[in-house]
C-alpha cells in the first residue's frame, strides 16, 4: 500500500513542478515584448538608431531561437542520461542566467551584448525544461490520466505567454531588472524541489543524437533571423 500511496502523491508533485517550469519558460519568452522600451532606456541605448537594430532583434528573439533549436536534442539527452536529471539541470541553468541578467551593471552596447548572451544561456535552460517536463509527466501519470496532465501543461504554456506580457508591463516601468529577477525565487525553489522530490520512472534509452540535423536546423533559423535583421537595417 505505501508504494501505491507514494505513487499517487508523486504524480501531483511532478505535475506541480513541471507546471511551474512551463510557466517560467513561457513567461520569459513573452515578458520582453512590453518591457523592451524600458530596458533600452535603462541601459541608455536607442534600439532604432542605425546599427542598433540587431541588438533589438537578438534580445527579443535570441531566447526563442535557442529554445527552439535545442529542445529536440535535449529531449534525446534526457532519454539517455535521465529526464529528471536534465530537467533539474535546466532549472539550475535558467535560474543562474536569470540572476546574471538581473545584475546587469553595464550600459550602452556592452549591456545589450551582455543581455543577449545571458538570454541565450537562459534559453539553454528553458530548452532542458521544455524538452523533459512532458516526459516526466508521461512517466508519472497512468495512461488514463495523462491527457488531463498534458492539458494542464498546455494551459500553463498559453497562460504563461499572457502573464509574461502583464508582468513586463507592470515591472519594467518600476525597475527594468525586475523583469529578469522575478523568475529567480521560483527558479531556486523549484530547482531544489526537483532535486529532492522528483525521480526517474522511465527507462533510459541508448540512442544517438542527430547532430548534423540539429546543426542544419540551427543554421537555418539563424540565417532567417539574420536576414530579418539586415533587411530591417
Amino acid at each position: 500500500m505505501p508504494p501505491i500511496v507514494e505513487s499517487k502523491r508523486y504524480k501531483w508533485v511532478a505535475l506541480s513542478n513541471t507546471t511551474i517550469g512551463t510557466l517560467m519558460v513561457t513567461i520569459n519568452a513573452s515578458i520582453l515584448l512590453i518591457a523592451l522600451p524600458d530596458i533600452f532606456r535603462g541601459i541608455g541605448l536607442n534600439p532604432l538608431s542605425p546599427g542598433n537594430t540587431s541588438y533589438f532583434l537578438w534580445i527579443l528573439m535570441g531566447f526563442l531561437l535557442v529554445t527552439s533549436v535545442l529542445v529536440v536534442s535535449f529531449g534525446r539527452v534526457g532519454d539517455i542520461f535521465g529526464r529528471v536529471k536534465m530537467y533539474t539541470l535546466g532549472f539550475a541553468i535558467f535560474t543562474v542566467f536569470s540572476i546574471a541578467l538581473s545584475v546587469t551593471w553595464m550600459t550602452g552596447s556592452n549591456a545589450a551584448l551582455w543581455i543577449i548572451i545571458m538570454r541565450v544561456g537562459q534559453g539553454v535552460g528553458g530548452a532542458f525544461i521544455f524538452a523533459n517536463s512532458m516526459a516526466i509527466i508521461t512517466d508519472a501519470f497512468p495512461a488514463g490520466e495523462r491527457g488531463f496532465a498534458i492539458g494542464i501543461q498546455g494551459v500553463a504554456a498559453i497562460g504563461g505567454s499572457f502573464i509574461g506580457l502583464l508582468l513586463g508591463g507592470l515591472l519594467a516601468p518600476v525597475e527594468w531588472r525586475l523583469v529578469f529577477l522575478v523568475s529567480v525565487p521560483f527558479g531556486i525553489f523549484s530547482t531544489l524541489w526537483a532535486y529532492f522530490r522528483l525521480h526517474d520512472n522511465g527507462v533510459r534509452i541508448k540512442a544517438n543524437i542527430d547532430w548534423i540535423g540539429n546543426i542544419a536546423f540551427a543554421v537555418g533559423l539563424v540565417a532567417v533571423l539574420t536576414g530579418i535583421v539586415y533587411g530591417l537595417q
